[in-house]
């Protein structure tokens, strides 16, 4: 059947409309303090690109429409679609228990592939990039797929876990005999047109960002190493533009001939138990699910060192957006430029889960004791007043507001200002606090305070 292919809307039709977001795109990146950033619009029927500055600051080099950027985490997204394309071929089945095919989860019998991509497998996030760079994804995934570091039983919760997309890449592998990279590439990226860039390459086939952060002394930019260590490429090292992302969107609308309209809608379905909190309102097979003004929204976001990368996709109207960024800043940068995207896309594009009725805050004393998430220590203390804070591997504590339903917010010590935190959990037999969940992790409560 033929997919429809978006014609630029500057080659017939409204160019005063693009040139109002490309000026709002140059004026919002010098805000940000963004050296580049590029935004592709694909409304369903036309597509609008912009983009700005340079991809690297210190050498001047423009960033262009073809400049690949580090996804970090949208990664995943391309991760999940190949093993829902091998699925698709029988070459494995969702429901099977991922220890059939990868040994090291051998402790973790009831743990299925569907879990892997949905995050509801109860692994641990897993160790910082510099201790994943010395080990193989083999001794990565047995010492950390263990009985003993499982968050609670698959399937009845939700914690996001690089660790499980590292298993899903080691499965790839185990079942093509190929490398992640060259199955993703010719499962995926060839079929969609996209030039293939990763993380550790020698020699990158095309022009890539470099990352950026603000030196907080003097208030320059300087530019980020990407330390993503080998065995965490399933989970975080793809390179792609804006484009590249307005194509995958395109596949998980069902507009693709690479995604069968019947496997993007599997991918988009909310699996059960994934309740990710402060992340998203559900979670489908790789992908983040968003409601907003009755519309289901679903996409990825992704930071890497000094990169910010967003995906979002309406199904219903084919609506895809996407955004890549070099600099930590240019996640405000996203949010800001979201809120001028009504007109082009006909609804709000959604940037967090829309927000609970929750309401006044309580004390929550129950609440204090230490939380673990595989070597990752969350230790909530009561201040003098009897208030709960926060402290994850003994940085400084910041205080806590929580809610009646058990959801808390923390507070910005700079501003002041409340942002989305994560949640408490009973024990549905014993009534006890159990576990943690902060910004869609997990973690295990091993004592009280």
């Amino acid at each position: 059947m033929p997919y429809p292919t978006a014609t630029p809307v500057a080659d017939r039709q409204a160019p005063l409309l693009r040139q109002e977001l490309q000026d709002r795109l140059d004026s919002l990146a010098l805000a940000h303090r963004v050296p580049g950033a590029h935004l592709a619009v694909d409304t369903g029927t036309e597509l609008i690109s912009v983009h700005t500055g340079t991809a690297d600051a210190a050498t001047g080099r423009a960033y262009t429409a073809d400049t690949a950027v580090p996804l970090g985490s949208v990664t995943k997204v391309y991760t999940a679609a190949a093993v829902l394309l091998l699925a698709d071929d029988d070459d494995l089945d969702l429901d099977d228990p991922v220890a059939s095919y990868v040994p090291e989860l051998r402790e973790l019998p009831e743990v299925t592939i569907r879990h892997l991509l949905g995050h509801t497998a109860g692994l641990p996030t897993g160790p910082d990039s510099d201790t994943a760079a010395r080990t193989t994804a083999s001794r990565y995934l047995s010492g950390l797929c263990t009985a003993q570091d499982a968050l609670f039983a698959p399937g009845t919760g939700f914690s996001y876990s690089n660790a499980g997309y590292i298993a899903a890449g080691r499965l790839v592998e185990l079942v093509t005999g190929m490398t992640w990279q060259e199955a993703v590439q010719a499962l995926l990226l060839d079929p969609l047109g996209t030039e293939p860039a990763f993380l550790g390459e020698p020699a990158p086939a095309r022009p890539g960002a470099v990352g950026h952060a603000v030196n907080t002394a003097t208030g320059r930019l300087r530019p980020t190493h990407q330390n993503l260590a080998p065995v965490e490429a399933p989970a975080g090292a793809l390179l792609a533009g804006a484009l590249d992302l307005v194509d995958i969107g395109r596949a998980l609308a069902g507009r693709s001939a690479v995604l069968p309209p019947g496997l993007a809608a599997r991918m988009r379905r909310p699996e059960p138990g994934a309740a990710p909190g402060a992340l998203a309102d559900g979670w489908g097979l790789g992908v983040a699910l968003f409601d907003q003004d009755g519309q289901r929204w679903c996409g990825h976001d992704g930071n890497a060192q000094g990169t910010s990368c967003h995906l979002r996709v309406e199904p219903e109207s084919g609506v895809v957006v996407a955004f890549t960024g070099n600099s930590g800043g240019a996640t405000k940068l996203w949010r800001d430029l979201v809120d001028d995207l009504p007109r082009l896309t006909g609804a709000r594009v959604p940037t967090a889960p829309a927000p609970a009725h929750r309401g006044d805050p309580i004390a929550l004393p129950e609440c204090a004791g230490a939380y673990h998430n595989g070597p990752t220590e969350y230790l909530i203390t009561l201040d003098a007043d009897g208030r709960p804070t926060l402290s994850v591997d003994g940085d400084a504590p910041l205080p806590l507001v929580c809610y009646p339903d058990l959801t808390c917010d923390l507070v910005d010590p700079a501003t002041g200002r409340l942002e989305p935190g994560g949640r408490f959990h009973r024990d549905p037999a014993t009534g006890v606090i159990e576990h943690v969940q902060i910004s869609g992790r997990a973690a295990r409560r091993t004592s009280t305070v």
